[in-house]
């Protein structure tokens, strides 16, 4: 039996349930990565007739449709032929649930690529065949490992454009492979594709019949992603506390939040931070009524035995691990203003659901994405540096390392002044 086939509640329930994939989209101007998604849109029959229509007539005649279009939305991007924004693109295969992000080529638009893959379980570097592996090319594949992005995939795009040699591929392969591996890259797959005529990209082309892999839906279909979860460390920042305002549930409090990492259980012993009670889960509620266990990223409400002082901001994790308490933080930061980040300089951090002011200690170094060269003789951090910092914040925040915990390990740094997002720091907890 399948989804169509289930009744309506539980058709829905079926798709809720299907695995979801997070996918970031990195290259140099012009490599084709929205054509790629717009590939993806309309050969997995995601794009509704009339948009296809209109992406038709916008390609104004031609031998082919300017699959693009279908991303680039805004009309700079249109004028100038580029990605300048980050663009969500939401799909669905009967195995999997896609949200991709096409994330900018241009050196200036480091932020959005950064902001894009912070989620992402997954990035597509694309790399055009004709030019092999640019400069870019290595700095999408370091900023991937940066932000700890758990695989990679390297589409060795407009194959059609060098006679789909096998030698050229080779030579991008072996040459990206040899760099990744001075890189914190766990999975590396690459892919020769055609993105304009769809070799590779859903099925698998004549074209390219020295290559003995699976095309590149196939794989984004079946990578693993369930091992790259944290479960071992339970987390779960509270959002908000929720007290009903009804005699039918007067004794009810709860905690409302997402769970960041971990599992937890109704009888669980936990401990809530910064005041470091304990007690036991009552009982775990979801959407749908009560859970027998909720684990990242489940939205759910915690109830606990023992009416304790818990408020926003708070987190409940396990007596015997929790994580650091600390007002001293140790980050690398990707700069996001036109005005520099300098020591001595106050910001407010939102780390999770708490926000507390902060100020720069001290800027250890700046890094070189291109070359990975650690400039310790710089005093400030440009629009799209990237750079070790140290902070010191008004109150203790719960961390981990990035390295270990995506959720917990990341914050957003704030001007006050104008509550806009001047930069994203990644924790790091050891020397």
């Amino acid at each position: 039996m399948t989804a169509s086939t289930l009744p309506a509640d539980t058709a829905d329930l079926a798709f809720a349930r299907k695995d979801i994939l997070r996918i970031a989209t990195a290259g140099s101007v012009d490599d084709g990565k929205s054509t790629l998604i717009g590939r993806l849109l309309y050969d997995s029959k995601a794009v509704f007739e009339d948009q296809y229509e209109a992406v038709e007539r916008a390609s104004a005649g031609g031998d082919y449709v300017n699959l693009a279009l279908l991303t680039d939305g805004l009309r700079a991007e249109r004028e100038q032929g580029i990605t300048i924004d980050v663009a969500y693109r939401y799909f669905a295969t009967p195995r999997r649930t896609f949200i991709m992000a096409d994330t900018p080529g241009h050196v200036q638009y480091t932020r959005n690529m950064v902001t894009g893959a912070s989620t992402a379980d997954l990035a597509i570097v694309l790399v055009d065949a004709r030019k092999g592996m640019l400069e870019q090319s290595r700095r999408h594949a370091f900023l991937a490992s940066l932000l700890r992005v758990p695989h990679l995939v390297v589409a060795v795009n407009k194959m059609d454009l060098v006679d789909w040699s096998e030698k050229t591929y080779e030579a991008i392969r072996d040459e990206f492979t040899s760099f990744a591996a001075k890189l914190n890259i766990p999975d590396l797959t690459v892919i020769p594709i055609s993105a304009l005529h769809g070799d590779n990209v859903v099925t698998r082309s004549a074209n390219s019949p020295w290559y003995d892999g699976s095309s590149l839906l196939h794989h984004l279909e079946h990578v693993h992603v369930a091992s790259d979860r944290n479960l071992v460390d339970s987390r779960f920042p509270v959002q908000f506390v929720i007290r009903p305002q009804s005699d039918a549930f007067h004794d009810y409090r709860g905690y409302a939040g997402t769970v960041a990492s971990g599992v937890l259980r109704p009888g669980d012993e936990v401990q809530v931070l910064p005041s470091g009670l304990t007690s036991t889960v009552a009982a775990i509620d979801g959407p749908r009524g009560p859970v027998d266990e909720a684990f990242a990223p489940m939205a759910v409400t915690v109830r606990l035995k023992d009416d304790l002082d818990v408020s926003r901001g708070d987190l409940i994790c396990r007596p015997q691990n929790a994580p650091q308490v600390t007002q001293d933080l140790d980050a690398m930061i990707a700069w996001m203003a036109d005005e520099p980040l300098r020591p001595r300089q106050r910001l407010a951090i939102k780390h999770s659901t708490r926000t507390v002011r902060a100020m720069v200690k001290d800027l250890q170094y700046r890094l070189d994405v291109n070359t990975l060269h650690r400039d310790m003789e710089a005093t400030e951090l440009g629009l799209n540096d990237i750079g070790r910092v140290q902070l010191r914040t008004t109150q203790p925040l719960f961390i981990d390392d990035y390295s270990r915990n995506r959720v917990t390990g990341r914050f957003i740094l704030i001007d006050e002044a104008t509550n806009a997002t001047v930069g994203a720091g990644m924790l790091t907890t050891s020397t």
